[in-house]
């Protein structure tokens, strides 16, 4: 008998010792409602605290941006806090420069929203908004690259080389909704539909709905656009390095340029890969080719699989980009670098660049 009790009595006080915890919780951690001051008395929110403060400002629908959709691993959504909020945690300090931390800027989706606050946005965040879509188009263009077309219910107004975060809704084990950046590979001109390029990540919760689960006709909430990465207007040559769904705010960048008629500039555009079977979008960028005098597609293939049917550059992207750079590019005009890719890949182009006397250089580094 005491058996079979045994079980039972077990049950009861975990169930009773679980209660407990939510009640001390919603006491303790009850902070009730607190106010927001943004920018010094622009915008006034009250919210009720508890929730991290990037959280709380995207339910007053301001959204600051965040690739990893809150889980402290990108270091993307800093802000500046006038408040004192207490130590830097151990998730924050990895982002963080000097500078930042005499300027108190913080990891908005570190900072729990315990009493009024104070901080400091950029104006560029209020122009922010949430859409809603639907997906017209899913193609595979590489073995690990697919294509997404989303039609909006609004028209977006973004700058080419610009991203948007794809809100993930819960599917299988995964129970909360997240988000991801990812980079618009249409042009502005398209504003009523965008173009993402995803790749896919092993584990990823993105990148596995989004090639997996994902159906045409589904709806999406998308929100942006975000990111300072987008043609400046200047004169100077760009030197653009991107492979992979890297390519996706380059393309965005020069279909934009080429509708608008701005092909005065000389652009070099090498596209590393690995193989051939890596490399997409040949057709377009050999058409810039042909109708834009100063456009330069090079495509560098660092393991080509049949060595002796390629006959384009093959090495290090880098490797390729200094040769050209010391031997063919005119080194008497001013230049300007655009990068996207992983970090890896742009430290490396930036130190060489700057090798090289390219003094500006602007990226778009995957988290």
């Amino acid at each position: 008998m005491n058996l079979l009790l045994a079980p039972l009595i077990v049950s009861l006080i975990s169930s009773l010792l679980a209660s407990l915890i939510v009640i001390v919780d919603s006491i303790v951690n009850n902070y009730g409602e607190v106010n927001i001051n943004i920018n010094n008395g622009k915008k006034i929110l009250k919210v009720k605290g508890g929730s991290p403060l990037l959280f709380t400002l995207a339910s007053q629908g301001i959204f600051v941006p965040s690739a990893c959709g809150g889980k402290g691993s990108c270091g993307a959504c800093k802000v500046k806090v006038l408040t004192d909020v207490g130590e830097y945690l151990p998730t924050e300090l990895p982002f963080m420069s000097k500078d930042e931390i005499k300027e108190n800027i913080r990891l908005a989706c570190q900072i729990k929203v315990k009493k009024d606050l104070n901080i400091v946005l950029p104006e560029k965040l209020f122009n922010v908004k949430k859409y809603k879509g639907k997906v017209i188009s899913l193609k595979n263009i590489t073995h690990d690259i697919k294509e997404v077309k989303i039609q909006l219910s609004d028209k977006i107004y973004f700058k080419a080389g610009q991203y948007i975060q794809v809100v993930i809704p819960p599917y299988g084990k995964i129970k909360q909704s997240t988000q991801r950046a990812y980079s618009i590979a249409s042009p502005p001109s398209k504003n009523t539909e965008i173009e993402l390029l995803v790749r896919l990540v092993p584990d990823g919760i993105a990148t596995t709905y989004i090639h997996t689960i994902l159906n045409v006709g589904d709806e999406l909430e998308i929100i942006g656009p975000f990111g300072d990465f987008y043609l400046r207007d200047t004169n100077a040559e760009m030197i653009c390095v991107a492979g992979g769904s890297g390519v996706a705010p380059i393309k965005s960048i020069l279909i934009d340029m080429f509708e608008k008629g701005i092909t005065d500039r000389n652009v070099w555009y090498f596209f590393g890969a690995q193989s051939e079977k890596d490399l997409f979008y040949l057709e377009l960028f050999r058409n810039f080719e042909m109708k834009w005098k100063n456009f330069r597609f090079i495509p560098v293939l660092s393991k080509p699989q049949e060595p002796d049917k390629w006959d384009g550059e093959v090495g290090l992207v880098t490797e390729v980009m200094a040769r050209y750079l010391e031997t063919i590019i005119d080194k008497s005009l001013p230049k300007e670098g655009y990068l996207c890719g992983s970090p890896g890949m742009i430290n490396a182009c930036e130190s060489l660049m700057r090798k090289f006397g390219i003094d500006k250089v602007y990226y778009d580094k995957f988290a």
